[in-house]
């Protein structure tokens, strides 16, 4: 029998360059690209070694037009510090707000520092000292405060340092923050209004401001009032004459003036001070028989709204300005590499049809 030659050979796999000779190749090229040498190269994409800030952003850079197939550093080397100062205040939406902080700032980058201060009532007088000074190299703040001269100057003085400012829950005017990340408060009374107008019978309406320094509640009583007045002429607004400064107390004596003066249609309440509000609705017997605007969805509302005393919670949305403020501080200091929306956050409108069982606030 004829034997058949085979005709299968041993495959002999090609000659393959080393791994370091083309990685030695792109990193020339990324070197001719950036302006530097290929040894600087190895050292920022490699991590290793100390390069300038400019000749690290332009390795990187070079890095991603030549399109590199590797996960790349951040241009941002080092540690990057994050003060946010906030009020110490023990209401339920900043509660809520601190909530919002340690959730967020949990999921950071650990090259990312953010140092929290919370500043009690007494120490709002030393808020512009502590924003003009800090114990590291702050890049940018995010800060919830009150619209002053001192506080404007102060803020000023930080961005004029390179500091990117966040301003958070209220605005602050006549300074060149980066971002405002909070509702649109003239919009939310604006809808305080247009709810009160399409529930309230002909009447008196008593606005009660919380803290008229706040730019979110003096936006939210001048968007309430134009509101009404310009599409509601069967109310009559009433400014309180006396802020509630968020006290029960306060809010139970103005409720109770008003109601000296005659039948009230209608309240909207920019802040807090419910308690107040309602031990006054029902000492009139009339809870339920009002209609009552508030703000902020926490327990204490959620039951007032199944009991059919308040009508609408008007809610910020703590945990999107948190993540709002960071995305866009982040964003200036070069961790995030795609711009944050620049729109405030959206504020949500809660009823007894959509309030949920849970609690709002954990204890």
């Amino acid at each position: 029998m004829a034997i058949i030659p085979s005709i299968w050979r041993e495959a002999v796999p090609e000659e393959t360059p080393p791994r370091w000779r083309k990685r030695t190749a792109r990193f020339v090229e990324i070197a001719e690209l950036a302006g530097v040498s290929a040894t600087t190269v190895d050292r920022v994409l490699n991590e290793r070694g100390s390069v300038s800030e400019k000749a690290r952003e332009r390795v990187i850079a070079a890095a991603r037009q030549l399109a590199v197939p590797r996960l790349l550093p951040d241009t941002q080397h080092g540690l990057v510090h994050i003060d946010v100062l906030v009020p110490a205040s023990d209401s339920p939406f900043f509660g809520r707000l601190r909530e919002a902080l340690q959730r967020s700032t949990q999921m950071l980058d650990r090259r990312v520092i953010v140092h929290r201060t919370m500043l009690s009532t007494a120490d709002e007088a030393r808020l512009p000292a502590s924003i003009g000074r800090s114990r590291h190299r702050r890049a940018a703040l995010i800060v919830t405060a009150q619209d002053t001269p001192e506080v404007r100057a102060a803020l000023a003085a930080a961005i004029a340092r390179g500091e990117a400012v966040v301003t958070m829950v209220t605005d602050i005017g006549g300074i060149d923050r980066l971002h405002y990340a909070g509702i649109d408060n003239l919009r939310a009374g604006h809808t305080a209004g247009y709810f009160l107008g399409r529930l309230a019978r002909p009447g008196r309406v008593l606005l009660l401001p919380s803290r008229l320094d706040y730019r979110a509640h003096a936006d939210r009583i001048e968007g309430c009032r134009a509101e009404i007045g310009t599409r509601f002429d069967h109310l009559v607004c009433e400014v309180s004459a006396t802020e509630s400064l968020d006290q029960d107390e306060r809010c139970y004596r103005a409720v109770n003036a008003a109601l000296r003066r005659g039948p009230l249609s209608g309240i909207y309440n920019t802040g807090y001070g419910s308690a107040g509000i309602e031990a006054a609705l029902n000492k009139a017997g009339i809870a339920g028989k009002v209609v009552w605007i508030g703000h902020e969805m926490l327990d204490a509302h959620r039951q007032y709204i199944d009991a059919g005393i308040m009508d609408i919670a008007i809610d910020q949305d703590p945990d999107g300005q948190v993540i709002a403020a960071l995305q866009h501080a982040l964003y200036a200091c070069g961790i995030v590499e795609r711009a944050p929306d620049d729109q405030p956050v959206e504020f949500r409108v809660f009823c007894s049809a959509n309030v949920r069982q849970s609690a709002y606030l954990r204890l």
